[in-house]
């Protein structure tokens, strides 16, 4: 029996009612969900002794169920003439003192202010066929009609799809005549998503429309959305924020009937926001691993990433992601990050708030009941603590963070919030900033401040710095590129004039200022904050073999170059710099410091016999090959250097193609280095090996 119109505009025709209850007979059709369903939102937003007016009620048995559980006053109206005699036959001995008129809902008989609550299951939506004039003026009439029928602080509680139109004329309606808005999402609607097969897409909301009394040249409008049946509702700012939100929730309860359904959709990550505040707590990277083998105790699993270590190539990067569902051995992996500014109790809470949540992302054919692990590296969920957040006019918003790393030590890290999930800079704490310190501080400011409040502690002092050791390792590779220069077992007794162009924490000039004592850097920085930061939480500071040039590193060589015979020349020049605009394919350097122009002004102040060390993070294959190609007509002997894990590469340029060494005369020259560089008192970090940095280096 084919019960759905020809085409959505017969939801609103007469005639297609009348012959879908005469087709449908006494089984009762319901909307949007059963009064089980939606019994939380109602029972939240309607007294029992409220009257109540039903509109396009149907044959619906949510009045009736609303009657059994105490709600009495119910007046039902619907224009079908077929389904009110229904329904009357139906409660006439059984429920005598709920009555039902067939009633145009556009043109209501009742008197003005009758009823304290309206309820709509799905009417609008179903009048609400398109946005055609003819269309819009009848839901304004009804929208009229059922503003006029309420009592001033009544309400329109309306089950619906919330798609697009419908919100917005909604919305729009009910905001410009002073109402209070709020969109609540029914518990459970998800439900419908995660069937064999759903009846809907997108999850079921409840427009809670409040009447207030008229104020005569008020303004004032509020929209709110809740996200749980027992939630605090969040305030938005307009009506097009509430809209997107609505918008995210309907996507997140697409993606889940995605999930359900298949596997192997591709990156899928989403964040999980408190629902107090509607701040980030939990980002979500779905991984398929399409090749293990299914059974009972494959099917899904939780991976907690343990705070600060999200940065990582196994937690950060979609191919290390893949690495780690693939050794744990499940067909689905989650893996889950934590927020900084995020108060976590411990793996318990945080497996208690995740629970129902992540099995909404769970693949179909899961045993019932199934038991999902969480797992983590080593059964605990980190330590991090937010020293210092503040935000720079040129980099915007940064928060400098100790992390426990894997082997129990502590590390400092500088992060741009706009790129969260990459370590700007990173320095290793030594070892008397203990981690029970770290622990008592953070105990301290639990007692003391909420959870969103940044954790902001006095400056640890300059000597807690391991300024002996290199945490990133594009910074080792680009020292080990110094075993290029000549002799380079006399290069500590060697004046050595070097310009490296950004600083960031300054690790990597001062480690050349403290293991090469003769060195001269000239270090050039754009962001004047980050000289701040580097002095104050990095251990960085000045003297009068290391200079800090505040300016754009291309106009400061562009001056050099421009000096002629006067022109400085250097040894060893050193870019680290990224990009601030995240659209391009390469995030370092900006494309405007390999530009081949640029490049030959780079070339003029350097030496006959110097390197040139780049870090290149190029994502798109062509523009890298480009890349190659211009630092090559620049620089004809040209050497790379992959990191293991990273998108990072380190490009090491000469201008004599004859200094062309082999990988085993480069290995012996950084063992010569490493020897000079490891005599007693030097305090040379005896895990950095820098004959391996280049053992992996290619010839362009």
């Amino acid at each position: 029996m084919n019960l759905l119109p020809k085409s959505s505009k017969e939801f609103g025709s007469v005639d297609y009612w009348e012959k879908f209850f005469q087709q449908r007979g006494k089984k009762a059709f319901e909307w949007y969900g059963t009064y089980l369903e939606l019994c939380g939102v109602l029972h939240k937003y309607i007294k029992p002794r409220e009257k109540m007016l039903v509109i396009g009620c149907g044959n619906s048995e949510l009045s009736e169920q609303l009657y059994d559980v105490g709600y009495r006053d119910i007046v039902n109206i619907d224009i079908s003439e077929v389904v009110i005699k229904q329904m009357k036959e139906r409660n006439a001995s059984r429920r005598p003192q709920m009555s039902f008129l067939k009633m145009d809902m556009t043109q209501m008989e009742f008197p003005d202010a009758s009823f304290q609550v309206v309820l709509d299951k799905g009417t609008l939506d179903a009048v609400l066929t398109d946005e055609e004039e003819k269309t819009l003026q009848q839901v304004d009439r009804m929208l009229a009609e059922v503003g006029r029928v309420l009592q001033v602080g009544g309400r329109y509680l309306c089950i619906s799809l919330a798609q697009a139109h419908i919100l917005k004329k909604a919305v729009g309606h009910f905001s410009r005549e002073g109402w209070m808005v709020r969109v609540h999402q029914v518990a459970n609607s998800q439900d419908q998503v995660l069937e064999a097969e759903p009846q809907f897409f997108l999850p079921v909301f409840a427009f809670i429309m409040t009447k207030f009394r008229p104020v005569p040249g008020s303004a004032l409008q509020i929209f709110e959305l809740c996200t749980q049946e027992q939630g605090k509702p969040v305030r938005l700012e307009s009506a097009e924020r509430l809209a997107e939100a609505v918008r995210e929730r309907q996507q997140y309860a697409w993606l889940c009937s995605q999930l359900r359904r298949k596997a192997g959709l591709g990156s899928v990550s989403l964040d999980l926001c408190d629902g107090d505040t509607g701040e980030p707590r939990y980002t979500l990277h779905v991984v398929d691993s399409p090749t293990v083998k299914p059974s009972r105790d494959t099917h899904f699993a939780i991976f907690i990433i343990p705070q600060g270590r999200e940065t990582e190539w196994l937690f950060g990067m979609d191919e290390g992601r893949k690495q780690l569902a693939a050794s744990a051995g499940f067909r689905r992996l989650i893996t889950v990050a934590l927020h900084r500014g995020q108060q976590y109790e411990g793996m318990d809470t945080i497996q208690a708030e995740l629970s129902a949540r992540v099995m909404e992302l769970a693949p179909g054919g899961m045993p019932a009941q199934q038991q999902v692990p969480f797992l983590s590296v080593g059964g605990d969920i980190g330590v991090r603590t937010v020293q210092h957040q503040d935000c720079s006019p040129m980099s915007g918003d940064y928060v400098i963070e100790d992390v426990q790393g894997d082997d129990k030590r502590f590390f400092r890290r500088l992060i741009f919030l706009s790129n969260r999930n990459v370590v700007q800079s990173e320095a290793r704490l030594l070892k008397d900033v203990s981690h029970r310190a770290q622990k008592k501080r953070k105990k301290d400011r639990k007692k003391q401040r909420p959870a969103d409040t940044p954790e902001d502690v006095p400056a640890a002092p300059g000597q807690s710095i391991d300024k002996s050791y290199l945490c990133c390792e594009h910074h080792k590779a680009m020292i080990a590129g110094l075993a290029l220069l000549r002799n380079p077992e006399l290069l500590l007794e060697t004046p050595l004039a070097l310009l490296v162009v950004g600083l960031g924490g300054g690790s990597l000039p001062l480690f050349v200022h403290d293991h090469f004592p003769k060195s001269c850097i000239d270090a050039v920085e754009i962001d004047p904050s980050m000289l701040e930061v580097a002095t104050q939480w990095f251990g960085f500071s000045q003297s009068d073999r290391m200079k800090v040039h505040i300016a754009d590193g291309l106009d400061y060589i562009t001056n050099l170059a421009g000096r002629g015979e006067v022109q400085p020349h250097y040894n060893v020049i050193m870019f680290d710099v990224d990009s601030k605009d995240p659209t391009l394919g390469m995030s370092c350097p900006p494309p405007a410091f390999v530009d081949q122009p640029f490049l030959q002004k780079v070339k003029s102040i350097l030496t006959p016999e110097g390197v040139f060390i780049l870090n290149l993070v190029c994502r798109d294959l062509g523009l890298k090959d480009s890349v190659l190609a211009r630092l090559k007509t620049v620089f004809p002997l040209l050497y790379v250097r992959r990191i293991e894990d990273e998108v990072n590469e380190i490009l090491f340029c000469q201008l004599q193609p004859e200094q062309k060494l082999a990988t085993p005369e480069l290995l012996e020259m950084a063992q010569a280095l490493e020897r000079t560089l490891k005599k007693p008192g030097s305090g040379w970090d005896d895990t950095y090996v820098l004959s391996d940095m280049l053992k992996t280096v290619k010839i362009v």
